[in-house]
């Protein structure tokens, strides 16, 4: 039995350190996030395919599944 997707993650910006947590889309790729304290635009770390793969607690549902990527 597979292990159920979670679909919370919390983002924590780089530029003010605010955390937040959002709920990830599950059929698409979120390759920008604006940080809702201080406004910085947060795009994914080379190498990563999505915001919440490189600000998240959790990674996005195609690499949950093992898909290891979004793209």
């Amino acid at each position: 039995m597979s292990e159920a997707i979670i679909l919370e993650s919390e983002i924590s910006c780089p530029e003010c350190g605010h955390r937040e947590t959002e709920t990830m889309p599950t059929d698409a790729c979120q390759w920008y996030y604006d940080c809702k304290a201080c406004g910085a635009l947060l795009k994914p770390k080379k190498g990563d395919c999505c915001v919440f793969c490189s600000y998240g607690t959790v990674a996005c549902p195609p690499v949950q599944q093992g898909d290891g990527s979004c793209a």
